[in-house]
């Protein structure tokens, strides 16, 4: 009966309360964002763009690829222009099991070594860019493990109805690995596709925006194709474009090892 309850709330118009004046729980609408369909397997070309405060930029190429394994899902990136970044690449694990450590390998073709990211770091910003490791590794995702969830209310976000989400880290070890006191994600209250997050500081100062937007399906999923991420202090952003989105393209299951980032992605 309270499943029917949520949905309804999720998909009724006007108001975002129920009809007793509750919100639906903070944490059950995290995980209709992780339970959305966002594909077993996808292919993508990726396009990163970093922009300086006085409009100076520059551009990385990669590709990246995606793929669920009975529950665990696993993301390799693979950075192939400019020249100096050429055969990096990112390799992710995300581990359906609560309380489980996700794991995360960075291959760095000037040393031909492999370096495994530690806990410690996943809040680190990753290669210069304005998104962490862990922001890389989850993607669209929430985690229920690192925060406590809240919801606030609802908002419009570009025209469409967003609940209002609030998280807190579930202790002050975990908000150090994470870099962040407490954000507020906006959740579009139709598709749970993430349209807006905002980062505090563990200081409590501003720290970074995150918004999806040229949102549209792609064989039948809805796609963010654009990403962009700015610090609150610096005004640097960072974006993210997506294209060739193919959820149907098969993705080898022998991409998604360690030993097998030195070879680069697939033709």
């Amino acid at each position: 009966m309270w499943a029917v309850l949520v949905a309804l709330w999720l998909v009724a118009p006007g108001s975002a309360r129920a009809a007793d004046g509750e919100l639906p729980a903070g944490e059950e609408i995290a995980r209709r964002v992780n339970a959305r369909d966002d594909g077993h397997q996808v292919s993508r070309t990726m396009a990163m763009e970093l922009v300086e405060k006085d409009g100076s930029s520059r551009t990385r190429l990669t590709r990246s690829f995606r793929r669920d394994f009975a529950g665990e899902r696993r993301s390799v990136l693979f950075f192939e222009d400019p020249p100096n970044l050429k055969g990096t690449a990112l390799l992710s694990f995300d581990y359906p099991e609560r309380n489980r450590q996700d794991d995360q390998w960075l291959y760095l073709p000037a040393l031909r070594r492999t370096r495994r990211i530690a806990t410690s770091e996943r809040g680190r910003a990753f290669l210069g860019t304005d998104f962490s490791y862990e922001d890389m590794r989850k993607e669209t995702r929430l985690s229920l493990d690192d925060y406590r969830w809240q919801t606030l209310g609802s908002e419009e976000v570009e025209g469409r109805r967003c609940w209002v989400l609030e998280a807190i880290p579930v202790d002050d070890a975990t908000a150090r690995e994470l870099g962040y006191g407490r954000l507020r994600v906006r959740i579009d209250a139709e598709l749970f596709l993430p349209r807006l997050a905002e980062y505090w500081a563990l200081t409590g100062e501003p720290l970074k925006t995150i918004r999806l937007a040229d949102v549209k399906p792609v064989q039948g999923i809805w796609t963010a194709h654009r990403i962009e991420a700015t610090a609150a202090a610096s005004g640097h952003r960072t974006t993210l474009t997506f294209r060739d989105v193919d959820y149907q393209r098969q993705v080898p299951e022998g991409l998604f090892d360690e030993s097998a980032l030195a070879h680069g992605p697939p033709p």
